[in-house]
């Protein structure tokens, strides 16, 4: 009957599937619908009486209200028909909507992630049933993206016209699957109702069972008065000082027997403590089981319970003993005990509070450092606040004295760097700490860079009287490419380190060597910096490179500092994957080396670099256009700037620059200093719209951001918005002439 039935089932899809490729054909053939009669077996083609009754076949199919489903057994299954339901099934409109959401594949229509599961149970089905319709459940994608359930009874049929084929009735079961997760959560709710009510449910079979024998009472009340996940369950009566087991576990059961007869309440819990309970709870699980606090526990509640240890086989383990009141609200003897396993519970609460005790510890010390931190911090600001405020008043006392007046000058110069040390130590850690790092690599000579360093802080080193060396003869290969940025900042906070703490008549040295690594042009650089000053204690050697961390503050050491600078040069060390480490002896000195892997370059022929003066003489009197919208920012840059022997233009904001240029003639201006944030139009769209000009000469004139942010992400931007370099305020000419000897002499020569 099975094989009738399907074989019928194939007539019609072979029906149906004449209707679809050859809606309009006299007599056309199934497997190929190019091809004429005369051209194949005279078998496959149908007469205009069956093309009419195939045509009813597919209208009644497309109008079924279930969905149905015909592809190929072969490759990814390819669709040949879908009726209007699965059409809606997957919110398509039409036929080609459905072909392109699906790929007209089978395998296109179910989701990526439940393919395999289905493929491997359709073929396992049809292994173990010709017959039988084989039944799948998995999720397809609607068009617009919704995720739907359905449900997939399948058959394999083969016809010689066709082929192998898979004919499927389909269905949306997604409201079905929603149902039955409402209907498990309405069960779950149900459950835990039930338990709330479990007590109630106590008190009131007390009152229904009274004439129910008492040992059946005591058993039933012992049933509901503790869950099964106890391994010991126990009824007592606290008049009659007698304990009865209903449930017994390894430790209990020596107490009774295999009688399980009645006991001494207080002989079985004094027994069982002495014998199981670790040494340090016995006392508090006497008092628990004491009959007099028991009554005093369950006056004000139903049930109570305790913790404690037990020693089982080199194991220490966890239980709890819970104690509820059963029988009379005002009847304070019988109760039932049960003990359980909380090993994890307890384990996960005794972890929770060292995770919040560490916690708690580390903000706390956090708090101190920082405390701390802020306090020296007062005093290392206000010191130089303080110079820069009494020699102000000094030289206004002293305008006529040229002498005092300069040097009186010099020292709030001297403070106001100092100053712009800390604010800039301040702002790079806290940068750090938020995750903001980035190295930037370029081409750089190490001898240069290091002399560049000695140079920079001899004057220091001189005005204390010590002797700062550079040896170098260790390197081979001086042409490195690296972020020079980085390993500068690092050199100098560890070389201004050394001078802070190494007193008069003292020395300094750096030293920079080189080993050649595995790669032919990769060596191990290291960079060490020797001093013999006051030296560090061991304990503190750890300390020296945590932020708010100082071994000494400013008063105690006489050393002027945030205390962050080492944590600034690890961390920048760090992050171009390098490291800093410390050797140091009280009283004999410190040596910091700094190591990094570099990729060098073999050098190539030096080019003679103009000198400044040069650059000078050919710029004098050419014209700068300086963009600021603070006036002070603007009298003192142009002062400076005119007193070096430019000719200075001013713009209060971006749009107003870059008008300026529009409408200037070419080579009037040489250079534009730019601020960043300027109220209307920034520094990066100024410098945009100028570079947008029509006019090269115009639109090429050299940039150079001239900015309160210092950072090399801001730098970056600088660069990215079309500038030709980044100059950090404080404003300084003599860093502005080395940006514009680059400029001009090295690339766009000078303006005419």
């Amino acid at each position: 009957m099975q094989r009738k039935e399907l074989k019928m089932n194939r007539n019609l899809i072979e029906y149906l599937l004449y209707a679809l490729y050859a809606p309009n054909a006299g007599a056309v053939s199934i497997e190929n619908p190019a091809v004429s009669p005369s051209d194949s077996d005279s078998s496959s083609f149908l007469d205009a009486s069956s093309l009419s009754f195939a045509h009813e076949i597919k209208k009644f199919m497309d109008e079924i209200p279930g969905g149905f489903l015909i592809y190929r057994a072969q490759g990814e299954g390819e669709i040949l028909y879908a009726n209007k339901t699965v059409l809606h099934i997957f919110n398509c409109d039409t036929m080609d909507e459905f072909r392109v959401l699906t790929g007209n594949t089978f395998r296109g229509l179910v989701y990526g992630e439940d393919r395999e599961s289905v493929e491997a149970s359709i073929r396992e089905q049809i292994v173990h049933s010709h017959f039988d319709l084989d039944y799948v459940e998995y999720r397809i994608i609607q068009k617009g993206g919704a995720v739907r359930w359905v449900e997939d009874y399948g058959h394999f049929v083969h016809s010689d016209l066709i082929g192998d084929l898979f004919y499927v009735f389909m269905a949306d079961t997604t409201n079905k699957r929603q149902f039955q997760i409402e209907e498990r959560n309405a069960l779950l709710k149900e459950k835990l109702l039930k338990e709330r009510l479990l007590q109630t449910q106590i008190d009131e079979y007390d009152k229904e069972l009274k004439v129910i024998h008492q040992e059946h009472l005591r058993r039933l009340e012992v049933i509901e008065g503790l869950s099964v996940n106890y391994e010991s369950i126990l009824y007592a009566n606290l008049n009659t000082d007698r304990i009865l087991p209903y449930r017994l576990s390894s430790r209990t059961q020596p107490q009774f027997g295999k009688t399980l007869e009645f006991r001494s309440f207080r002989w079985f819990t004094e027994n069982y403590i002495q014998t199981w309970v670790w040494p340090e709870d016995r006392a508090a699980m006497r008092q628990a089981l004491d009959p007099e606090y028991i009554r005093q526990k369950l006056s004000g509640s139903r049930t109570f319970y305790v913790n404690y240890r037990v020693q089982m086989e080199e194991e220490l383990q966890y239980l709890q003993l819970r104690i509820a009141k059963v029988g009379q609200q005002d009847e304070l003897s019988r109760i039932v005990l049960g003990t359980r396993r909380v090993d994890e519970e307890v384990r996960y609460e005794m972890e929770q509070k060292k995770i919040f005790e560490d916690a708690l510890s580390h903000a706390r010390l956090a708090n101190i450092s920082k405390n701390t931190f802020l306090s020296n911090m007062s005093h290392d600001m206000r010191t130089p606040l303080n110079a820069i405020n009494g020699f102000t008043a000094l030289a206004q006392n002293h305008i006529n004295d040229p002498e005092k007046l300069s040097e009186y000058l010099t020292k709030i110069q001297d403070a106001g760097a100092h100053l712009l040390n800390l604010i800039n130590e301040i702002l790079e850690i806290s940068r750090m700490e938020s995750g903001i790092i980035q190295t930037e690599e370029s081409d750089c000579c190490l001898s240069v860079l290091l002399e560049g360093i000695q140079k920079a802080l001899l004057p220091k080193a001189e005005s204390r009287n010590i002797t700062l060396s550079l040896n170098i003869s260790g390197l081979e290969h001086t042409d490195v490419h690296m972020d020079q940025g980085k390993l500068k900042q690092i050199l100098l906070c560890l070389v201004d380190n050394a001078l802070n703490y190494t007193p008069e008549e003292g020395h300094v040295r750096i030293i920079a060597s080189e080993q050649t690594g595995a790669a032919s042009n990769h060596a191990f650089y290291q960079f060490c910096v020797e001093d013999d000053g006051i030296g560090i204690e061991s304990q503190y050697l750890e300390r020296i490179f945590e932020p708010f961390e100082r071994i000494r503050n400013t008063t105690q050491s006489g050393v002027h500092g945030t205390g962050l600078g080492l944590t600034v040069a690890r961390q920048l060390a760090e992050a171009m994957d390098g490291t800093i480490e410390v050797e140091s002896t009280r009283g004999k000195g410190s040596c910091f080396t700094a190591s990094f892997h570099f990729c060098f370059q073999e050098p190539d022929e030096a080019q003679p670099e103009s000198p400044l003066d040069s650059l000078l003489t050919l710029l004098k009197g050419q014209k700068i256009l300086l963009v600021d919208d603070n006036q002070i920012n603007l009298e003192i840059e142009s002062e400076l700037l005119e007193d070096t022997g430019f000719s200075v233009e001013l713009a209060t904001d971006g749009s107003i620059a870059v008008e300026k240029v529009r409408v200037s003639a070419p080579g009037t201006f040489a250079l534009i200093l730019m601020d960043i944030q300027m109220p209307i139009m920034n520094g990066y769209e100024a410098t945009q719209c100028i570079r947008g000009l029509t006019i090269p000469a115009l639109s090429g004139i050299p940039i150079v951001a001239l900015s309160a942010n210092a950072f090399e992400e801001d730098r970056r931007m600088s660069i990215e918005s079309g500038m030709n370099a980044h100059l950090a305020k404080p404003f300084e000419v003599d860093k502005l002439l080395e940006i514009m000897a680059h400029i001009f002499l090295h690339d766009s020569g000078f303006p005419s």
